[in-house]
């Protein structure tokens, strides 16, 4: 098996060689922009690891793993414009530093340019993946809707969030390892395995991106602590402290979600008291491990040498214990 230090090596250096068009430049030097920000390459670098443990050549996988996180980065502007985040990895959001207008066109650019990529594939090859990679992305678009339509919604379920986590964050990751194996010469069944492995590590792991945005270090995070509470987003805290809360404390919970005439200060506060009180930290701790937990099983029952696994399995336990 291939290295994870290997891997990101080759990631990094197939991004930076990435070549769009230099005109015009007010379209393209975002993108550079936002791929040169770095990341974990989380998508990427699962899509590489996959087609590893069947093939012990990885290269006709690199081109497309390159294409999914392009796309990946091409939703994270679009986001940011409808979170109106001002810091991604520490620096201003493309619509921040450029314009909401350029950030959309940028995006759209991207998401197309993540196309190009899959086109070294044999054409057998080429009609699965790119299935594959199609339904996912619409299913993006379903979860980022859904995930709207939760702003005017006052109750929403911790089904449905999970739903909405599995469609906006989850089936990305599921799918670039299905990606990666295919591509590797793995079977249906097999390449199924891996893809439920992601769905269930990509919900553990926007489990833990909510619980960092209210619990972490932003120095480390590199996004504001308690941008989500001052945008009002029903993460999967908020639901389960409404679910915990008494009668006063649910409505004023409520309440704080319902005003903006209170600083970011005070009102994360707030909410981040209401949350330590309803021990809704440890809650969300366990619920994580929990989609964890599910990860490893499927990945414990793939047919393979068990030792080629060692490797993801140090990749996951780093996700886990991750603070950015």
């Amino acid at each position: 098996m291939i290295s994870i230090e290997k891997i990101s090596e080759i990631i990094e250096n197939e991004i930076k060689q990435i070549d769009f068009k230099s005109t015009p430049s007010e379209l393209y030097q975002p993108i550079y922009y936002a791929l040169e920000s770095g990341g974990k390459r989380i998508r990427p670098a699962l899509a590489l690891l996959a087609c590893n443990l069947f093939s012990e050549s990885i290269n006709e996988a690199i081109l497309p793993a390159i294409g999914i996180e392009i796309f990946h980065n091409f939703t994270l502007l679009h986001d940011d414009i409808m979170d109106k985040a001002d810091l991604r990895r520490n620096r201003a959001t493309v619509h921040k530093k450029w314009s909401e207008n350029v950030a959309i066109l940028s995006g759209d650019a991207m998401m197309i340019k993540s196309y190009d990529f899959f086109y070294n594939l044999s054409p057998d090859l080429f009609k699965k993946t790119f299935e594959i990679f199609n339904k996912t992305a619409l299913q993006v678009c379903e979860g980022q809707q859904f995930d709207m339509n939760f702003e005017s919604i006052e109750n929403v379920s911790q089904s449905d969030y999970l739903k909405m986590i599995e469609l906006k964050t989850a089936v990305l990751l599921g799918a670039s390892l299905k990606i990666g194996a295919m591509i590797g010469g793995a079977d249906v069944k097999q390449a199924d395995l891996l893809y439920d492995f992601g769905k269930n590590l990509g919900i553990s792991f926007q489990l833990h991106d909510d619980y960092l945005d209210s619990f972490g270090n932003q120095d480390l995070f590199g996004k504001k602590i308690g941008g989500d509470i001052t945008a009002n987003k029903k993460t999967f805290l908020y639901i389960k402290a409404l679910e915990l809360a008494d009668s006063r404390v649910k409505k004023n919970l409520i309440e704080l979600y319902s005003t903006s005439n209170i600083d970011h200060e005070n009102k994360v506060k707030s909410v981040l008291d209401i949350f330590n009180d309803l021990n809704v930290k440890n809650v969300t701790l366990n619920e994580i491990d929990k989609y964890y937990n599910l990860a490893n099983k499927s990945l414990q029952v793939l047919d393979i040498d068990k030792s080629k696994l060692s490797i993801i399995l140090a990749f996951v336990e780093n996700l886990k214990n991750r603070k950015n």
